[in-house]
């Protein structure tokens, strides 16, 4: 019991942290959440997504980064599903949205990068190239200050006012810089060691900060919940599960089709879950922050859908990563194998 629930605190801290705030968010004043100016609710968020970012980065070892780079197609197919393919699917599913802040949220969620956390544990769980898996996600991270805007462009730009020079600025400042910035304090050799012997603490403080954001979301989406139930409309169940289902199948769609390719590719197989993993999964903090600078008074329950595709993401890759290790394991002993048959056979003919 112990041991599984060292395993699986953070799964089990985020399923209870999302309806906790909601439920303190909706027995709230409606006007709790205007108590907190817009600028600096903004700035703190920037900053504990910067934080989360740097504490990531100043963990991830510069070895691993080259050796994925030595053989990149996993990494570019991977970062391909993560910026390309899954956002278009989710512009194919707006129209099915019922809810325009609830499409809106979508959109964030598919438009961000490959979160810098969850992508690697996941990826070592199912035994799979954790270098491939951190390599997209620092890749996918750095590029989001342009690629996210241009997204969020194309799919909403009559939906919101979105100032792109502002926001490509802003991720900028709290996606990219602290990840240089993480990667550069690596250059200090006691620093370096001291970020490796404190990984596990790093990543803890990390997932600590992603559940403050987390809880602070939910108490937003609650306050405004109860608003609109009290205004008699704004939020209804039916589109609720609508886009909460697309988030479900954004997620497993990018998954298989990472993998279908990674296969098509002949690329190894823990390679192949390593990018199928960061591929399909996206970052919970720069969503909400991006989230929290799109969403205006009139897109109440923006927060909600990357609430809805993160939570979804770690319980379903949770049930998967088992079956993904199988399949590893077979394909290695497999190979393993076939080397000591040809090994055999180059005797047998000496």
């Amino acid at each position: 019991m112990a041991n599984f629930l060292r395993r699986r605190w953070f799964l089990i801290a985020i399923l209870l942290v999302i309806p906790l705030g909601l439920k303190v968010g909706f027995r709230a004043r409606p006007d709790t959440v205007s108590h907190f100016p817009k600028e600096l609710v903004q700035i703190a968020s920037g900053f504990m997504t910067a934080l989360i970012l740097f504490l990531m980065s100043v963990t991830l070892e510069n070895r691993k980064l080259r050796e994925s780079l030595r053989a990149p197609g996993p990494v570019l197919w991977g970062s391909v599903v993560n910026f390309l393919v899954i956002p278009l699917l989710a512009l194919a599913m707006l129209p099915f949205q019922r809810q325009s802040d609830l499409a809106i949220g979508l959109m964030v969620a598919a438009s961000v990068p490959s979160t810098l956390a969850a992508a690697s544990v996941w990826t070592r769980k199912a035994g799979g190239n954790d270098a491939i898996s951190l390599l997209i996600t620092v890749l996918t991270n750095g590029a989001c200050f342009v690629i996210t805007p241009m997204w969020m462009q194309l799919g909403l730009g009559d939906k919101i006012q979105l100032n792109t020079g502002e926001l490509v600025v802003q991720l900028f400042a709290t996606a990219l810089l602290p990840i240089l910035v993480g990667q550069s304090f690596r250059a200090w050799p006691w620093f370096r060691q001291f970020a490796d012997r404190s990984k596990q603490g790093f990543g803890a403080l990390a997932q600590v900060c992603i559940l403050l954001i987390v809880f602070w979301a939910s108490v937003q989406s609650g306050v405004r919940l109860n608003a609109s139930q009290a205004g008699g409309g704004g939020f209804a169940g039916g589109p609720a599960l609508i886009v909460w289902a697309s988030c479900i199948l954004l997620h497993l769609l990018g998954l298989l089709i990472a993998i279908a390719g990674g296969r098509a590719f002949r690329f190894p197989r823990e390679d192949i879950v390593g990018s199928a993993f960061a591929a399909s999964q996206k970052t919970l903090p720069i969503g909400l922050f991006v989230a929290a600078s799109v969403a205006g008074s009139d897109a109440p329950f923006t927060m909600v859908p990357i609430l809805m595709f993160h939570a979804s993401q770690l319980v379903l890759d949770t049930l998967i990563a088992d079956p993904l290790q199988k399949w590893v394991t077979v394909g290695a002993e497999a190979s393993a194998q076939g080397d000591s048959t040809t090994e055999s056979t180059e005797n047998t003919e000496v």
